[in-house]
């Protein structure tokens, strides 16, 4: 009888459909890639939740943070109400949900990490300072700076946007310049910077498991604001965990589960709950799982009463 092998299947999972759907329905307007033309319809004034590049041939809103820096540096600066209230608004409700589930560039660090080369953690003394960097870019070069730094042209320069954001050279710099040679002809430092970092936010992903979220994105700073009292919430029964820790081995922002499941720097990915062997971990808009409401023991603990019982838990 001949032998049959069988193909292994590698399933998608929901988060990261979810993260091909939201770049494709953000960046749907496929015109814009084979023409080198923005979209210019009316959804074009409206912010989309993620970082994604007005400047992107196939974006369809805005970008916030872009939007945020036009607002306060434009022409004729005020105070951005709308793109506030639509940021406090999806951060109320979400969390950094919205990073883990709907940013492309995101989706880009994810995939990058995939790649089969070897993986570092990065040590806690440098790594726990290091991620105040990104509320330090979001004060500085999305409000101050657009604000009060300003240019004998009376219109404050994006700086966040020019200087930094890897998402606008990927999405927007790279394209325009692949379909339009003049624009090549033009290309500077400026543009050798921005590529640049965006090659250095590349290959650290795939070492590090989202290096531009943990320490650079100031949407991801914003939104960590209100990860505590987000209507979604990640859940912990410490009735049923056993303190295995599978889930901070599995986490992409090494975030302490089982001491801090709503950390700020979660992004509600999802991993921890796929690699939790008791059914554990949860996550919802409901409110808390009825073991977190009146269980109140340490996972220390829980885990020497199983091994104490040989497995069982006494009532």
């Amino acid at each position: 009888m001949r032998n049959v092998r069988r193909k292994k299947v590698t399933r998608i999972s929901f988060q990261r459909k979810v993260q091909i759907l939201s770049a494709v329905l953000i960046n749907g307007y496929g015109a814009g890639f084979s023409k080198g033309k923005l979209f210019a319809g009316k959804s074009k004034a409206f912010c989309v939740p993620v970082l994604n590049c007005y400047s992107c041939p196939g974006a369809l809103g805005a970008c916030p943070i872009g939007s945020l820096q036009a607002a306060l540096g434009g022409g004729r600066p005020h105070f951005p109400f709308y793109v506030l209230g639509l940021l406090m608004l999806f951060g109320i409700a979400l969390g950094r949900l919205v990073c883990g589930l709907l940013c492309p560039f995101g989706l880009v660090q994810d995939l990058l990490h995939k790649i089969p080369v070897p993986k570092r953690m990065v040590p806690g003394k440098l790594d726990r300072p290091a991620r105040y960097l990104k509320y330090a870019v979001l004060l500085t070069m999305v409000f101050l700076l657009p604000a009060f730094a300003i240019t004998k042209s009376g219109v404050n320069p994006p700086y966040f946007c020019k200087y930094l954001c890897p998402a606008g050279t990927l999405e927007g710099g790279i394209p325009h310049m692949a379909a339009n040679p003049k624009l090549r002809e033009l290309a500077g430092f400026l543009f050798n910077w921005k590529m640049a970092v965006l090659l250095v936010i590349l290959v650290s992903s795939m070492v590090i498991h989202r290096p531009f979220c943990r320490y650079l994105c100031p949407l991801g700073a914003f939104y960590s604001i209100f990860n505590r009292f987000s209507f979604y919430q990640m859940r912990l029964d410490r009735a049923k965990c056993v303190g295995c820790k599978a889930c901070e081995r599995s986490c992409p922002m090494a975030v302490e589960v089982t001491k801090n499941i709503n950390s700020p720097e979660c992004i509600r990915c999802g991993k921890c709950r796929s690699v939790c062997p008791s059914g554990a971990l949860s996550g919802g808009f409901s409110a808390r799982e009825e073991g977190e409401r009146y269980i109140d023991t340490s996972i220390s603990e829980k885990a020497s009463e199983i091994a104490g019982n040989n497995g069982t838990i006494k009532d």
